[in-house]
């Protein structure tokens, strides 16, 4: 549908109300079984890598090790991936001296978000032994399209890997 002239559309209207209000223009809403308060976005995840300016947070990959060994991101633990009782177990040694309240934030990348076996259980476990401040990389594709080809900062194997 094309607007009459000097008239705009409910997307732009939008917009404008969106701007106005200072939020960015990229819409969001969380996926099914998420609220907001659970996701981080790929480039506000990548801002806070770019701050050396507030809390220390402990980034895990929650996802499979050949992923990891390939690309990640920088400062980022290898913690088993979430769908395997092995991963859940390395994941559970990895925090056990983090304190509760300490920020957490996992990710993992494999695969389209809504069919990532790794995402749920990891943070389920978490906030299962008490983690209160648990978010999660909303890596809606995979990491390749979400994260490496963005630009943002990746360490691993970074030779066509």
């Amino acid at each position: 549908m094309v607007p009459k002239p000097g008239r705009i559309t409910r997307r732009q209207a939008l917009q404008a109300s969106v701007a106005a209000a200072g939020l960015s223009a990229v819409s969001f809403a969380a996926p099914e079984g998420w609220s907001d308060s659970d996701l981080i976005q790929p480039k506000q995840m990548a801002e806070r890598l770019a701050s050396k300016n507030g809390p220390r947070v402990l980034i895990l990959h929650v996802g499979f090790n050949v992923l990891y060994r390939s690309k990640h991101i920088p400062g980022s633990l290898y913690a088993g991936p979430g769908n395997k009782p092995e991963g859940l177990e390395l994941l559970k040694s990895t925090v056990a001296s983090i304190t509760k309240d300490r920020e957490i934030i996992l990710y993992c990348g494999c695969c389209p978000w809504d069919q990532c076996p790794n995402m749920k259980p990891a943070v389920a476990l978490l906030r299962q032994l008490g983690y209160k401040n648990v978010k999660a990389v909303f890596i809606e594709k995979n990491f390749a399209a979400n994260w490496v080809q963005m630009g943002y900062p990746v360490e691993g194997n970074t030779a066509g890997g």
